[in-house]
């Protein structure tokens, strides 16, 4: 087993914790690596803000031909976790009195104020019932298309190049599948609108917003959004497949991304990448994690208010079906930007929220354990692994006192 200890904070023992279990967990990720399910792992583990777990399993690369080791330092994209850090920027605005949950979208983003866009609200946004289509795939749909696919196709077919592409309605020719406050559907696009009211509401791009409000008063030294990855932090990227290595390469070398100054990047570059576009480490993930544990405030660092980031790891909704990616559930446990499920496949405490990115990371906080845990766990080959993600959490959990 390539097995590489990271820093901790203190021992296992002293916040109550089970030496004996990490070696579970090693054994569980080799296991994973050895089915073929994933390339590698590396993890960091809190109690009571006290790191006591962190560390790496597996390889750097995908490629047979290298053997280094991933260290827990690793930088990986963690995806969907992203909407996380949206939440908290959507939040701080709402505390600062620019503007609330239950504000129509249509009141900041002119787009949203028709039919049938004009009843969406960020509440809907942030807890995935606006009834826009969700993430392709969440419904067998052979003629399902893609907001992306919308967004760059009008692109390339309008008519005066001259004049600012309002990506927003291209994205809304799709219309809604349900009306909304109807039905849960894992919806990334709303995370991008969100990102378009940030930026509306402040006059600051919403990553910039992010960047300079939630990740550097944070002290995450590691973490930030695919356009500001430094040469230093590729060299510590995760080189999951060919295409990854090659975009990390270029970077390394000093080039500009592929096609920095084409007219696809033109466009790209206005879009948002509040739903899925930062880069990070276990150990700054963590700290993000026991940030929101804590009220919004981590050694001393305020980044939210108490009452605001209590609102936000609560359930939110209630009597809402999900019926996405061939689930049936009458009653999806979700709170406000983050997953609140509680049910027989989970061994933590009710109350837990958590989030996780495709391809695959995750992160959990248990308030009642004062148990935070983040963990990357780069697929393999195409699919989800549920072992590699509801099982961890039930090893991770396992070793509590």
């Amino acid at each position: 087993m390539l097995l590489t200890q990271g820093k901790t904070d203190c021992t296992p023992a002293e916040v109550g914790y089970d030496e004996g279990r990490i070696g579970v967990l090693h054994s569980h990720f080799q296991t994973l690596i050895d089915d073929g399910e994933i390339q590698c792992a590396a993890y960091c583990v809190s109690r009571y803000g006290k790191t006591f777990m962190h560390g790496a399993v597996g390889k750097k690369s995908y490629r047979p031909e290298d053997s280094a080791p991933l260290e827990p330092t690793a930088v990986y994209q963690i995806a969907s976790i992203t909407k996380t850090f949206t939440t908290l920027a959507v939040m701080k605005l709402v505390e600062d009195g620019i503007t609330r949950l239950d504000m129509r979208v249509g009141e900041i983003l002119p787009q949203f104020n028709t039919p049938p866009f004009d009843k969406i609200t960020l509440f809907h946004l942030l807890t995935h019932t606006s009834g826009m289509h969700p993430d392709t795939g969440n419904y067998p749909n052979i003629y399902e298309l893609s907001v992306w696919g919308l967004i760059y196709n009008a692109f390339k077919l309008r008519q005066n190049k001259d004049e600012e592409f309002d990506w927003i309605s291209a994205a809304l020719a799709n219309g809604i599948r349900r009306k909304p406050g109807e039905e849960w559907m894992y919806s990334s696009f709303g995370f991008t609108i969100l990102g378009a009211a940030i930026e509306k509401l402040t006059g600051v791009f919403a990553n910039k917003y992010i960047t300079d409000n939630i990740i550097k008063p944070l002290g995450l030294k590691d973490t930030g959004f695919h356009k500001s990855l430094t040469p230093e932090l590729a060299k510590r990227f995760i080189l999951q497949d060919e295409d990854s290595e090659n975009w990390l390469s270029a970077i390394l070398n000093g080039a500009e991304e592929n096609g920095d100054f084409s007219e696809d990047n033109a466009l790209w570059s206005r879009v948002p990448d509040t739903s899925g576009g930062i880069f990070s480490t276990v150990s700054d993930l963590l700290r993000f994690a026991n940030m929101t544990l804590y009220n919004g405030t981590f050694n001393g660092t305020r980044i939210i208010g108490r009452k605001a980031m209590e609102k936000l790891k609560s359930r939110a909704i209630f009597n809402i079906p999900n019926y996405g990616w061939g689930a049936n559930e009458p009653d999806r446990g979700y709170g406000i930007g983050f997953d609140m499920r509680f049910g027989p496949a989970f061994t933590f405490s009710e109350g837990t929220y958590n989030h996780e990115g495709s391809g695959a990371c995750a992160m959990y906080i248990d308030p009642a354990e004062e148990l935070a845990a983040a963990w990357f766990v780069p697929f393999a080959k195409d699919g989800w692994f549920s072992r590699a993600l509801f099982n961890v959490q039930n090893v991770i959990w396992s070793g509590l006192k």
